[in-house]
């Protein structure tokens, strides 16, 4: 089992003395404000994972594939990250930094790699930030139609400019809050969060008890799968799409690594109980909905999804009150995506790997936060949006690329370690996490499982990547082209013109900058 110490008072001057004198050894001058206990960085995970935010969101499309089934794509989804968050819990132990994905690779494989993985994990972060914006048109006209603002919804393009809005006004909402300090962020992130534990809880007993069928039927296949190349397998590895869309991002959890009290130990168990509690609530969430929705073959069930299970089961008063959970749940989850972005970024401009790097790192000297690269963050995020007023359908496939390039970027972290395993070169903070013997088969099934997931989430499916007419061959195979042009665009860019430029500012360095430390653990 993973060697975790118990737990032990926490004192906020030692720790950030201690966990300061660990940023020092990586090279870094302490600048952000370390002010974050343990609960703020397991918000900050849970929170990105947004269990209300992704079941209410993509439960549709999971059941119009697959049918009652695709629930069992939960668990299959959970064990696979489980692999990859085991991984990431001894990298979080070794190196309580900000930017997780992107030095985690930069330790373990090199300057190139971890670029790489930066470069990848910016670009669908802001890409992210502006897909979950767009939630708020999936709950809040059903809420009342004072939310459909453009038009009356029956237009062609009236849901698309509606979604374009309201997300535009959240994402200038999640950056004020980013921008105006850690500490404000994170108070609102744990509140949401609390809520939306709360709601999930809630809504859990609320739908046992109008279960009208029994656990069978998850298991019921007939009527899936036809037409598919390989049946109702084909079918649920489609279906599957709606569950790895939801369990990422909880990574966050160690970004905050610089501002939190005892990061070694307290991200490590954030990463866990994030998506632990994650998937026990999504998956019962899930569960009950699939036996308490009043027909299991109703139309409504494939397009509106929970949100009408929800009001066909719970009656019309309940269902409000649990929209407006959801409307919560998706708010915190913008303001994790791009907290977690930002750090990712501040990471990279701090080591002078982004263009104007010395203005993008540059701390507020009131807030303590790169306020800059804040308003970057969300200004690129409402311009993404833009794309989805007349063109939802190569939004929709941007969308879905952003995540493939998630789990590669989680990949360029997990096959470098397991080099460095194989090589006999790693050795984990023992003091704060460490697998032991379990390190190599956790890390060799985390890199074969990101790699099967990459493989599924690229396929080009028509009905994922060119799911509504006219069809053209570009947007099917959208998910290879872009993610091969990112790629190789940005390992070509790094190799010619940003690696002589790397290195930390001497506004964020202490001076000489030391050699990244070993993955071994050496000094």
């Amino acid at each position: 089992m993973p060697d975790v110490p118990p737990d032990r008072p926490e004192t906020a001057t030692s720790d950030s003395s201690d966990h300061d004198a660990a940023l020092t050894e990586l090279g870094y001058k302490p600048g952000l404000k370390r002010t974050l206990g343990n609960f703020h960085t397991f918000a900050a995970g849970i929170s990105y994972i947004s269990i209300l935010t992704g079941t209410f969101q993509l439960f549709y499309f999971g059941v119009s594939f697959a049918g009652p089934g695709y629930w069992w794509s939960w668990p299959m989804v959970f064990l696979g990250q489980l692999m990859v968050a085991l991984c990431f819990c001894e990298l979080a132990a070794r190196f309580p930094v900000a930017g997780s994905v992107y030095n985690w690779s930069k330790y373990t494989g090199g300057p190139h790699i971890g670029w790489l993985a930066g470069w990848m994990m910016t670009i669908a972060t802001m890409v992210s930030l502006a897909a979950v914006a767009l939630a708020y048109q999936l709950t809040l006209p059903q809420i009342s139609s004072v939310f459909q603002v453009v038009g009356d919804g029956t237009g062609k393009y009236d849901a698309a400019a509606n979604a374009v809005l309201l997300g535009t006004i959240l994402i200038v909402f999640t950056t004020l809050v980013n921008a105006f300090g850690v500490k404000l962020m994170a108070t609102i992130n744990s509140a949401g969060v609390f809520i939306e534990l709360i709601a999930a809880v809630v809504l859990v007993g609320l739908l046992a008890a109008h279960i009208t069928r029994g656990p069978s039927a998850i298991v019921q296949t007939s009527g899936f799968g036809q037409g598919q190349t390989l049946g109702y397998f084909g079918a649920f590895l489609t279906a599957s799409l709606a569950s790895a869309y939801v369990m990422y991002g909880f990574d966050t959890a160690s970004s905050l690594g610089e501002e939190s009290i005892d990061p070694a130990r307290n991200a490590p168990r954030a990463i866990l109980r994030a998506l632990v509690a994650s998937f026990l609530l999504g998956g019962l969430i899930l569960l009950f909905a699939l036996l308490a929705t009043p027909d299991l073959h109703a139309k409504q069930l494939s397009v509106d999804g929970l949100q009408y299970v929800v009001k066909a089961a719970l009656g019309e008063s309940v269902g409000l009150a649990v929209l407006w959970c959801v409307v919560i749940a998706i708010t915190v989850c913008a303001l994790s995506v791009q907290t977690a972005g930002l750090r990712l970024a501040f990471a990279m401009a701090r080591d002078n790997n982004l263009p104007a790097g010395s203005k993008l790192a540059r701390l507020s000297p009131r807030f303590q936060t790169p306020v800059l690269a804040t308003c970057l963050i969300g200004f690129v995020a409402i311009a993404i949006l833009v794309v989805n007023i007349n063109q939802p359908q190569i939004f929709s496939v941007v969308t879905s690329i952003a995540i493939v390039m998630i789990y590669v970027a989680y990949l360029l972290v997990t096959i470098p370690m397991l080099v460095q395993r194989l090589r006999g070169g790693w050795t984990s903070a023992t003091d704060h996490f460490s697998l032991g013997r379990l390190g190599l088969p956790v890390n060799i099934l985390a890199v074969l499982w990101g790699s099967a997931m990459t493989v599924n989430l690229l396929w080009p499916r028509a009905e994922v990547y060119n799911a509504t007419g006219p069809q053209h061959w570009y947007l099917r195979w959208g998910g290879v082209l872009f993610v091969g042009v990112v790629a190789v665009g940005g390992f070509t860019y790094y190799w010619f013109v940003q690696r002589g430029k790397t290195g930390v500012l001497a506004e964020h360095s202490i001076g000489e900058p030391p050699e990244p430390p070993p993955a071994h653990g050496g000094a």
